[in-house]
């Protein structure tokens, strides 16, 4: 009778450990909405240059380049592309004053940056980086749950028109973390210190504020009125008739 009560015993702990593993697992599922993947999530092992500088909008040709160096978990960044952004695209970009350039700045105080930089170059590798911002951007709600936002992620990449199984492969693979990476230490190496942090001509741009669309006007604006027009292409030469004798 002894030996049959400690068997029940052994298998009320184990049923009771079994219940500890489960229901923390809940808890972690359910704290996450989704599991995320790690590949995409966290810095790389190692950190290779693959040549790439940045997502551009605008004319190749304009005076004027703007480098942003972006936290997509960052509620200034988003405030600043939601806000001043559609009006810079609009007055700068598409009158060929200024091109915009984006560099990658995942800040180590925000758990998911680094994340939502990857679903942008994923959007980016089908030519729909700026789509895939503009979801993270204007749905920026997701950046104050604390939640993995792995699901609503797969959502917004849906959105934003991209083929969402190769948008997964490209997540679950990790493939542009070094990147990222890279990136982030060329912004450390050129002393940001913060998000959004923004350069012209190579120069870092100080403001006592969050800049807005008239700020880059200007700024623009300036640059073009003192750089001197390019000169004109020289003139063809005309061919001299053959002289008979």
């Amino acid at each position: 009778m002894a030996e049959g009560s400690g068997g029940l015993n052994r298998f009320y702990v184990v049923l009771g450990a079994l219940a500890v593993v489960l229901g923390a697992t809940l808890f972690v599922l359910l704290r996450s909405g989704g599991g995320s993947t790690a590949a995409a999530a966290g810095p790389p092992h190692a950190v290779v240059d693959d040549g790439f500088r940045g997502y551009t909008l605008g004319e190749g040709h304009a005076p004027v380049e703007i480098v942003e160096y972006v936290d997509y978990e960052c509620p200034i960044c988003a405030q600043f592309a939601t806000i001043q952004m559609p009006t810079i695209r609009q007055q700068l970009i598409e009158t060929a004053k200024v091109r915009w350039r984006v560099r990658d700045y995942p800040l180590s105080i925000h758990q998911y940056s680094r994340y939502a930089a990857h679903a942008t170059q994923c959007g980016g590798e089908q030519g729909k980086f700026w789509e895939m911002q503009d979801q993270l951007f204007y749905n920026h709600a997701w950046a104050q749950t604390g939640r993995n936002p792995g699901r609503l992620f797969h959502d917004l990449a849906k959105a934003a028109g991209l083929n969402v199984d190769q948008y997964d492969a490209c997540m679950a693979s990790g493939k542009y973390a070094s990147r990222i990476e890279f990136s982030r230490e060329e912004g450390d190496s050129l002393l940001v210190d913060g998000t959004p942090t923004f350069f012209l001509g190579g120069k870092k741009l100080v403001f006592r504020r969050l800049p807005t669309s008239d700020d880059f006007k200007h700024l623009a604006d300036s640059v073009i009125a003192h750089t001197p027009p390019p000169p004109p292409p020289p003139a063809a030469k005309t061919a001299q008739p053959h002289e008979r004798h």
